[in-house]
């Protein structure tokens, strides 16, 4: 417990109370609230996180038995579980996406300058996960017959590695339908699989001056305008310009 209430010092301490105020006040998360704030929210799942907790009896009984070693963070007390469980329905998660978006602004005030690839435009990569949920508990979630799922949409900036958006799907979402919404700045570069083969979002792009590598889809139809000559040794295999045929 000594090591886990170390760990919270040093993750917490990124977290300035006052702008975490700040946010609870914007977004008027505390209006009901009944002596358990939302530090004592926040706090309880980072919590849930660091140690890996399952469940609310978890969270509850863990931050119970390491109370007096968090009080110098700011959590007076530990939450029974139908206090938790109520906070994370009702309280905005708003204030939490403020807390994410501040603390992206220091990260990317820290991250590193070096980038492993030489290009000098901003390079991003998009991609997606699926999460499998169980069915029973999120019917909402559905994904296949049997299968319950969630979908996480992710766009990493190669400067620093670090994500620039994020969008959580029902897992039956297609991931070209989140590509589509995404606003991108000039000359900036997308790695994409071919799951975000959309040849109108392409043209969009272009026009945009947006650079995009992809996969081709093995029933593209194309025909080939122009054969350039690959360096000796290089594992490209062919260099071509193509014109693409399909409606």
């Amino acid at each position: 417990m000594v090591r886990v209430a170390s760990l919270f010092g040093q993750l917490l301490s990124v977290f300035p109370r006052t702008e975490f105020q700040g946010a609870v006040r914007k977004h008027r998360a505390e209006r009901y609230a009944k002596g358990f704030t939302c530090w004592d929210q926040f706090v309880a799942m980072l919590f849930c996180q660091l140690a890996q907790a399952h469940s609310l009896r978890e969270i509850c009984g863990g931050l119970a038995c390491c109370l007096g070693k968090l009080r110098h963070l700011g959590v007076t007390t530990a939450p029974n579980k139908s206090t938790l469980s109520y906070a994370n329905e009702h309280r905005p998660w708003q204030l939490y996406e403020e807390v994410f978006r501040q603390l992206l602004v220091k990260c990317q005030a820290i991250a590193p300058g070096k980038k492993p690839f030489r290009f000098r435009n901003k390079l991003y990569s998009l991609d997606s996960t699926v999460i499998d949920l169980c069915l029973a508990l999120f019917d909402w979630a559905k994904f296949r017959q049997t299968k319950g799922a969630i979908k996480l949409h992710l766009l990493l900036d190669h400067a620093g590695y670090l994500p620039t958006f994020g969008l959580i799907t029902e897992g039956k979402i297609h991931d070209v339908r989140v590509a589509q919404t995404l606003k991108l700045p000039p000359d900036s570069v997308l790695v994409i699989d071919r799951g975000y083969v959309d040849y109108e979002l392409f043209g969009r792009w272009t026009s945009h001056g947006i650079w995009f590598v992809t996969r081709m889809k093995d029933n593209a139809t194309y025909e080939v305008v122009e054969e350039r000559p690959v360096p000796d040794g290089s594992c490209v295999v062919r260099d071509q310009m193509v014109h693409l045929t399909s409606a």
